[in-house]
């Protein structure tokens, strides 16, 4: 699958930024007459902490949308990431369905700004500290063999991709774990602490697993749905390959 365009993700954004500042004059504009009969230098501290908050925000924003269109790192543009995960794509999840933008599409558009803001100033790990995690609609619904607590159980029938992402897995000597859901998902990062996160899974498992794993920096990869969600789902090995390459250096693959 295609990484997913960003431009949803900007479009957002600038409608969302535009309902923060129209929110953020309102709260500035009526209150003005009743703090002033309190004290006439009321509404020039309002205003100073309106207009400085919601600057400080619009600057950030800037520099977000900045950082996207020229895709790659400015200044302070990755530390905006806490930002862009805890409080704008909530936000934006509601501005989207308003303006008749699916939950998906923005989903989508949140998994390609994570993954730019990530490999934008991401750092090389270890191979030991780097863990690809898989959703077990990977494996073939026809396979008996159970590998949510060992992939190396997989007999390499070659069937469906288990047996190739265990081969780049070993290749590259990083961890390789197939979990059945986000509550597997999770112990499986509080128990391997990784450094760095490959996953692999649907928007909404993506999307869930990239907030709930901050600050680890998380490359998510969309998986392919040829006969439909949870079910004998695919990848694409050279996406995989891409991330491993971005999270490795030369030197230790």
């Amino acid at each position: 699958m295609k990484e997913p365009k960003k431009r949803v993700f900007i479009t957002l954004l600038i409608v969302t930024m535009g309902l923060v500042g129209g929110t953020g004059w309102l709260l500035w504009y009526i209150p003005q007459v009743g703090l002033r009969n309190i004290n006439p230098l009321l509404p020039a501290v309002l205003t100073v902490i309106i207009f400085g908050a919601v600057g400080i925000v619009a600057s950030g924003v800037l520099l977000l949308i900045i950082t996207l269109i020229r895709g790659h790192e400015i200044f302070l543009a990755q530390r905006l990431r806490f930002v862009v995960i805890k409080v704008l794509f909530p936000l934006m999840v509601l501005v989207g369905k308003l303006l008749g933008i699916s939950r998906d599409r923005v989903q989508q558009s949140f998994i390609a700004v994570n993954n730019q803001l990530v490999r934008s100033n991401v750092g090389k790990v270890k191979p030991d500290r780097l863990l690809i995690l898989l959703p077990h609609c990977i494996q073939i619904n026809e396979c008996n063999i159970k590998i949510t607590g060992d992939v190396h159980r997989c007999k390499g029938c070659g069937k469906c991709e288990i047996k190739e992402l265990v081969a780049v897995a070993d290749r590259y000597n990083v961890d390789l774990s197939v979990a059945t859901g986000g509550t597997l998902a999770r112990r499986i990062i509080k128990e391997k602490r990784p450094k760095a996160i490959i996953a692999v899974a649907c928007e909404r498992d993506l999307t869930s697993g990239i907030v709930d794993s901050y600050p680890l920096p998380v490359i998510g990869i969309l998986n392919d749905r040829p006969f439909g969600p949870c079910m004998n789902t695919r990848v694409d090995m050279d996406d995989v390959k891409e991330a491993l390459e971005t999270f490795i250096s030369p030197a230790n693959a």
